[in-house]
């Protein structure tokens, strides 16, 4: 194959050559230029710049991660604290389990990929524990998700009837209501976050355990904690989840219990997956050969 506008010698039967004579651009397909210019070594393939490159992985890594944590907790949070406002007196506990179930399902099932779908600041901890999250994006996670709780937590109060908002105290977390019952609430925050945490962390970080329904196993292990654990502690598992209601309605009493309950929680999963339970890359002790 030749260039436009080059000579060719074209060899007929009995003759060694004929004149040469010229072949015209128009007779060249696309891919013939692209031939000739692969022999001349002249093809110029447009690469990014190094400086637009490192534009989009810096954006990829730090910015859109925690924009979509933000999102995330702001949709979660918001559903969640509308099914409380609006929970009728039939339905018990089951109008929050389910809605607060389905919702963080659906989030981590369609934002997951992107920050690793935590929108919860104990799951976060318990992530970066196990190794599913760096150290240095552990502070702008718990950011993004506390802004996150309290957008959500305006938006439903902007949209909910004031009477009922109020009558709900913002779906902010009023079971405690005495000091004897601050151990149980501890204790129960406790086990419940443990089973959510654990879900999150065996489920969508372990090797040896992920699976594609993990999103929605999460989702469940909110459901039955708040049908289990409702009427001792609230159920929170989420400090995000405590704190932007709390802020909106004004509402701190005994609120430290949904810091300390569930980030007891994440400590203990992190040794429970660091050194027992998790797969060979993940556990500290007793790797074998």
């Amino acid at each position: 194959v030749s260039c436009p506008g080059q000579q060719v010698w074209v060899s007929q039967p009995g003759q060694d050559r004929v004149p040469p004579r010229v072949i015209s651009a128009p007779m060249f397909t696309e891919a013939a230029v692209s031939m000739c210019d692969l022999e001349s070594g002249s093809v110029k393939v447009k690469e990014p710049s190094n400086r637009g490159r490192w534009h989009g992985c810096w954006y990829e890594r730090l910015v859109q991660p925690c924009l979509v944590e933000l999102l995330g907790s702001a949709l979660f949070i918001f559903i969640g604290c509308l099914s409380v406002i609006e929970n009728g007196p039939d339905t018990g506990r089951l109008q929050p389990a389910l809605a607060h179930g389905l919702a963080l399902g659906l989030v981590i099932a369609t934002l997951g990929n992107i920050s690793g779908g935590h929108f919860n600041p104990a799951v976060s901890l318990a992530a970066m524990l196990v190794g599913g999250l760096k150290l240095t994006m552990l502070f702008p996670y718990w950011i993004s998700q506390l802004c996150g709780g309290l957008i959500g937590a305006t938006l439903a109060k902007a949209v909910s009837p004031e009477d009922r908002f109020w009558n709900a105290t913002g779906a902010a977390f009023v079971t405690v209501q005495e000091s004897e019952q601050v151990a149980g609430a501890v204790v129960a925050e406790v086990i419940l976050t443990t089973l959510l945490v654990l879900t999150v962390c065996t489920g969508a970080i372990n090797e040896k355990t992920l699976g594609p329904l993990a999103p929605f196993c999460i989702g469940f292990s909110v459901t039955v904690d708040i049908l289990a654990g409702g009427a001792v502690s609230g159920a929170c598992m989420n400090p995000a989840r405590a704190f932007g209601p709390a802020m909106v309605a004004n509402h701190w009493d005994y609120h430290w219990i949904y810091w300390l309950g569930p980030l007891l929680a994440s400590l203990l999963v992190g040794v429970l997956i660091r050194f027992f339970i998790g797969d060979a890359k993940i556990r500290l002790i007793l790797k074998g050969r």
